[in-house]
């Protein structure tokens, strides 16, 4: 049957099956009373025209469309693409669907939610950044769970999920003063990230407290080049390896695998004869043997399963004033980058 429309509607599937457009409906909604007769007719008709059902009028009726908006950046860091993918099949294994939508560097939540607001989605998880009370008087308006993924948020509905960035970070200090080490250096990421300013302080408030001197800070943006940057920036500075800190706390594990490769070829010294090297999430990366690479977990399985546990208990078209903040502990793995000094 030849068509000049781009798509086949129920109305030519019913035409060419010889059945009413109510029959081919009944076909595709699942419990719906359709004899076995009429059903093989639709889905042969339904087949020689490349026919597929639309969502959309569902969506109309039942005010409902199991559609969740998952905003994400950061797909260079191996974490996020990890996490998206994991989390695009739990959704799916769950009977949502998944509308991605990518910010690109420098965006936040804010520049985002004017978009949402023209889709009819039931939920959205979001590991960009509410900034702006209007932002968030905006996602109360359309009245759907909203989850931040990553970033701490203490709005009274918003619900969010992050690792102990803190106590992660506070951790690493312990580790690199166990290991011997007293002069230390932070290469930060972007300054406006609070991944990054929880880092830094858990990282410095450690080491306050152990009576050190507070550590030399460079400056990052969780990328790989950055780290590299930095250290070169580095020997700019200080031109020896004698006067390098002995221990550098990285605010990601890309940022350390740059770090670690410009230690070597920058200083031409050892990771970790000559300086300790810490990260943080845990990326598989971090654990190449050319990198080995001692760094906090940052549990994104976990934070996944408990963003599906706060989807699942949610209520249509309710938000909920009692709001989740679940903070997911960041345990150390040591690796050999850390394995020196002493």
């Amino acid at each position: 049957m030849k068509r000049d429309k781009p798509y086949a509607s129920s109305t030519d599937v019913a035409r060419l099956a010889g059945v009413s457009q109510s029959a081919v409906s009944r076909t595709y909604k699942p419990g719906a009373s359709v004899s076995p007769e009429t059903r093989k007719k639709v889905m042969a008709a339904a087949e020689e025209l490349g026919y597929r059902p639309s969502f959309i009028p569902g969506i109309m009726l039942s005010h409902r469309s199991r559609l969740v908006a998952v905003v994400i950046g950061g797909l260079y860091n191996p974490f996020y693409s990890t996490v998206l993918e994991t989390f695009s099949q739990r959704l799916q294994d769950e009977g949502w669907r998944v509308l991605l939508v990518h910010a690109n560097s420098g965006h936040t939540f804010d520049d985002i939610v004017p978009m949402l607001a023209g889709y009819r989605v039931d939920a959205i998880v979001s590991a960009l950044a509410v900034l702006s009370q209007e932002a968030a008087e905006q996602l109360s308006q359309l009245r759907v769970p909203v989850i931040s993924f990553n970033t701490p948020f203490s709005d009274g509905w918003v619900h969010s999920i992050s690792c102990d960035n803190i106590g992660g970070s506070r951790t690493m200090a312990q580790h690199f003063i166990q290991r011997g080490a007293k002069k230390f250096g932070y290469i930060t990421g972007p300054t406006d990230s609070q991944a990054n300013i929880d880092r830094k302080l858990g990282f410095f408030s450690a080491i306050e407290e152990a009576g050190l001197d507070q550590p030399l800070i460079l400056e990052g943006n969780f990328r790989y080049e950055s780290g590299y940057q930095a250290i070169k920036n580095l020997r700019d500075i200080i031109g020896s390896s004698k006067d390098l800190p002995d221990a550098i706390f990285c605010a990601n594990d890309l940022i350390a695998l740059g770090a670690m490769d410009a230690i070597r070829q920058e200083f031409q010294i050892n990771v970790p004869n000559d300086i300790l090297v810490g990260g943080y999430d845990n990326i598989a990366e971090a654990g190449w043997a050319s990198y080995n690479l001692t760094t906090l977990v940052h549990d994104g399985p976990q934070m996944v399963e408990k963003a599906i546990e706060i989807l699942s208990e949610s209520e249509p078209g309710k938000l909920s004033d009692l709001n989740q903040q679940s903070v997911i502990a960041s345990p150390l793995i040591i690796r050999n980058s850390t394995g020196g000094i002493r």
